[in-house]
């Protein structure tokens, strides 16, 4: 799998890995936690017709963040804007995102128009400006996150872990597999550690309500499809609709057999979803 860097601000040289495939480009960008080869069960699916390349955004994967870097979503924007002008195409590139991924790809459309020709958007974080206030106490995710495992004797000790309970015991052995693989790393214990620190996922869910993007929705120019599984209260799921509504030429695609992990729990129907959007262009 070839790799290329890309310069972004801060210092920070992006990794994005080109998970194969012909044809115009299309954009895979991850969610919280998460890395570039969770897209490779949904490329399998789309290399036929897409040059599918997926970057890692900074203190994710194989992208080093600065050690002195206050976690903001903008950074992450940064990354995306980089990664989407290196790959630049006339008439714009495609991207797809899950989550956090998502809101990105959305932050990098409204910045640059000429960036993308369409986006398709899991449940992206993107949360109205007036829900934005100080919680009273820790998020679930935010605990959780810095709770997070972050090694374990082997991969497949790893992989025998996550398959047991949820949420990952949910995703298909592909994208469980492809997950723990790349998402960790040996180290010289003999042991695989998380490439993505406990402390930097916290961090980044922590910082999610601060990009305003809610705001900047009805000036993204591209045709976007919002992507939810079964809407659930306190959940991006929920939010995903307003978000369609929102955006100019919005389309809101409700999956309801499907929750926030959709993408790992069913590559075949988002890369098929994929396919429809960029038919529908």
């Amino acid at each position: 799998m070839r790799l290329v860097h890309v310069a972004s601000t801060d210092g920070v040289e992006v990794v994005v890995h080109d998970l194969g495939g012909t044809g115009p480009t299309l954009l895979m960008s991850h969610a919280t936690g998460f890395h570039a080869h969770v897209w490779q069960p949904i490329a399998r699916h789309l290399t036929h017709r897409f040059s599918c390349r997926a970057l890692d955004y900074r203190g994710h994967g194989d992208t080093v963040a600065p050690a002195d870097w206050a976690v903001d979503w903008h950074g992450y924007g940064d990354d995306a804007v980089a990664v989407a002008t290196a790959l630049r195409e006339p008439g714009g590139i495609l991207g797809i995102g899950h989550s956090m991924g998502g809101a990105c790809l959305l932050l990098a459309a409204h910045r640059d128009p000429s960036l993308f020709r369409g986006l398709v958007v899991f449940e992206p974080i993107v949360f109205p400006t007036e829900s934005l206030h100080p919680d009273s106490g820790e998020s679930p995710l935010v605990v959780g996150a810095r709770r997070r495992r972050p090694s374990f004797p082997s991969f497949d000790d790893a992989i025998a872990n996550y398959a047991a309970k949820p949420p990952l015991g949910a995703f298909t052995r592909e994208s469980l597999e492809a997950y723990v693989h790349g998402g960790f790393a040996m180290g010289d214990d003999g042991h695989v550690h998380l490439k993505c620190r406990p402390a930097h996922e916290a961090a980044t869910f922590e910082t999610g309500g601060a990009h305003r993007t809610w705001d900047v929705l009805p000036e993204i120019e591209c045709p976007v499809w919002v992507v939810a599984g079964r809407p659930q209260p306190f959940q991006p799921s929920s939010l995903s609709a307003g978000i369609a509504d929102r955006l100019p030429h919005g389309r809101y695609v409700e999956l309801d057999d499907l929750d926030h992990f959709g993408p790992m729990t069913a590559p075949e129907r988002i890369a098929a979803l994929m396919e429809q959007f960029a038919d529908s262009l």
